[in-house]
């Protein structure tokens, strides 16, 4: 699935590099305005991600308590991961599905992407539906501290909504696929 953004305005200069990390640089960019003058803004350009929603069966999803370190918690998620590596964006879903919740999928499909800040930083998570799921066991990286649970699917649609998942990429899958899902049932 191809998500093409419109062009806005374009930086003038080469990118100043700020900062390099092992998955994203931070850059600074100039960029004219509209009213003439010219602005700079700092970026973190990150290489993109999948998010994969396991599905277990019609009405149940497997989701993750995964700790993270950037806020100090646990949270419920769906399975997800940085591309980080080369191959193709399914292969990627394929790959973060076993290695976070075990499952392995005959039945995988793209739906619509997201941005996940675009005012500051450039990741197109890329979003996919996994179905028919054989379980096996989980090949965690070190230091990664991921549980998996199933639930019902309405459930992970009733976490959302009261705020039990609050991590955005989560939020956003479960909601859009629970609006498609009404759509197709209706």
């Amino acid at each position: 699935m191809t998500d093409t953004p419109s062009p806005g305005p374009t930086h003038t200069d080469a990118p100043e590099e700020l900062l390099t990390t092992r998955r994203f640089r931070v850059v600074r960019v100039t960029e004219p305005c509209r009213d003439g003058t010219r602005r700079t803004r700092e970026i973190v350009e990150h290489p993109g991600s999948v998010v994969i929603v396991p599905m277990v069966s019609d009405e149940a999803v497997c989701l993750i308590q995964n700790y993270r370190t950037s806020v100090g918690l646990t949270l419920w998620e769906l399975p997800a991961g940085t591309l980080d590596r080369e191959e193709p964006i399914v292969d990627a879903a394929r790959r973060e599905l076993e290695e976070e919740t075990g499952y392995r999928a005959a039945e995988i499909e793209e739906v619509p992407g997201l941005w996940m800040s675009p005012g500051i930083l450039r990741e197109r998570m890329h979003v996919f539906v996994a179905r028919t799921l054989t379980p096996g066991p989980q090949a965690l990286e070190p230091g990664e501290t991921i549980d998996t649970h199933v639930v019902s699917w309405q459930e992970a649609v009733a976490m959302c909504l009261d705020g039990r998942i609050d991590d955005a990429k989560s939020v956003s899958a479960i909601l859009r696929l629970e609006l498609l899902r009404s759509r197709r049932d209706a």
